[in-house]
């Protein structure tokens, strides 16, 4: 038997919301820049890969960690989630993530000026490290 579990350490929504409002949209907007600034250089692009996995928690404090566990009989084993092959994650990287996630987040953006549009807005934003490289 196995089972994914998901450790969340999220502070609550009304904090979200004032991290977001007060720092999160201007210094998530800033943290893009400069991640796209360094995936230009070829050189950059780990770090900008590490930059855009650590958008959620920039913007509105949103990490999460994903483990699976499977079980042996009485004892638990807790793994990380497998991710796809290197090669699929760079060809998804270079053919479609660099520019899918940048109209990916300004659409969070503008779903996050709308009140009505902010909890879909920050769904997006926890999904920018599966748009860019395929990251479970």
């Amino acid at each position: 038997m196995s089972g994914v579990i998901v450790k969340q350490s999220r502070p609550g929504c009304l904090i979200q919301i004032l991290w977001f409002v007060l720092v999160g949209w201007w210094a998530g907007q800033l943290w893009i820049a400069v991640a796209w600034f360094l995936a230009a250089t070829v050189i950059g692009i780990p770090l900008a890969v590490a930059m855009f996995n650590k958008l959620p928690d920039i913007i509105a404090l949103r990490g999460s960690d994903t483990y699976r566990v499977t079980y042996h009989g009485r004892h638990a084993v807790i793994s990380e989630t497998p991710q796809h092959s290197f090669l699929l994650r760079a060809l998804w990287y270079l053919l479609v993530g660099w520019w899918l996630t940048g109209v990916w987040v300004e659409l969070g953006y503008v779903l996050c000026a709308t009140v009505i549009g902010l909890p879909v807005g920050f769904w997006m934003f926890d999904r920018v490290p599966a748009v860019l490289s395929l990251r479970r």
